[in-house]
């Protein structure tokens, strides 16, 4: 396997910098030049601004601001980053050894960078609070959904462990609180087909061949909601929640099923009340049978007036 280069710059919020190979055909007189038309998002200004301070770098070090330009060179910059809403919720370590890291997410942490999320992940949080600098997810979870997420800490065992995830060989359980329905005969396994477009918020459930299959179960119910347990046996793009609305509980604090809503990333408010409750699975690397629960609840069941508010 070919080894990957290591950048010159050091990681930055727990970030590698980006890097940019220039190409072997091009009539730049400088580096400087190219980056003006490769970087059309980035300000002329700005480009000057990094050069100047020496933040862009080749192999040998940093760049001049008149430096020639080098075909099928490369170089390494940190990107600036978005403005970001501090997410005002600890993440909780659940299980820690050489191998992995299990830890508890709340909710509206993203798992990793992505957008206008970025030092607000879960994976940038961690390698800053833990120094795990190396330290790569086998898996994500949803924004909004809080629960348990497992870490490579080994980059060198991040193979075994995602290939257990895609070959569907962990035993996931989630809860979730949604309206009680009594005449909805549980539990019961749903199967549907479920579609997600590019640039599309929500996904759909559409007709044609099922790709999604999720087992339900109620745990309880009281005051009108109820507890469910819910067991993906595929990994859809929001599936538990499509699955759930289409039994007709959809689950509380969903914002996008069945009524698609536009809310700020910096309203912790009515949070999804859904919770990746426990992952179970023979450990690929070590081969003893691995059982991790969370330590979260989830409010609208433990005080669903608190909730509300």
């Amino acid at each position: 396997m070919r080894r990957r280069q290591q950048p010159p710059l050091p990681k930055r919020y727990g970030l590698d910098p980006a890097r940019l190979r220039l190409p072997e055909a091009g009539e730049w007189a400088t580096i400087r030049d190219h980056l003006v038309e490769r970087l059309p998002r980035v300000a002329p200004t700005r480009i000057d601004e990094l050069l100047r301070a020496g933040g862009i770098v080749d192999l040998e070090g940093p760049i001049a601001p008149d430096a020639p330009y080098v075909p099928g060179g490369a170089v390494w910059f940190h990107r600036d980053l978005p403005d970001e809403t501090d997410v005002p919720f600890e993440i909780t370590v659940v299980h820690r050894d050489e191998n992995l890291l299990v830890v508890d997410k709340p909710h509206f942490l993203a798992t990793i960078p992505r957008g206008q999320h970025i030092r607000q992940t879960a994976l940038v949080r961690l390698r800053q609070e833990l120094d795990l600098p190396e330290l790569v997810p086998a898996h994500r979870l949803d924004r909004v959904t809080a629960g348990l997420l497992l870490f490579v800490v080994d980059p060198a065992r991040r193979g075994a462990y995602q290939t257990m995830f895609h070959k569907r060989a962990v035993r996931k359980e989630y809860e979730a609180i949604a309206p009680y329905r009594s005449d909805l005969d549980l539990p019961r396994t749903v199967r549907s087909r479920i579609v997600k477009e590019k640039q599309v918020l929500a996904a759909q459930e559409v007709e044609g061949e099922p790709n999604a299959e999720t087992v339900i179960d109620l745990l309880e119910h009281r005051d009108g909601l109820g507890r469910y347990r819910l067991r993906p046996l595929t990994g859809r793009t929001h599936q538990l929640r499509l699955h759930m609305n289409g039994l007709g509980v959809p689950i509380l604090g969903d914002d996008f099923y069945p009524v698609l809503t536009d809310k700020p990333v910096h309203d912790f408010t009515r949070p999804l009340q859904l919770l990746a409750a426990s992952l179970e699975f023979t450990d690929p690397v070590t081969g003893e049978p691995r059982r991790f629960e969370t330590t979260r609840t989830l409010q609208a069941w433990t005080d669903h007036a608190a909730w509300a508010s």
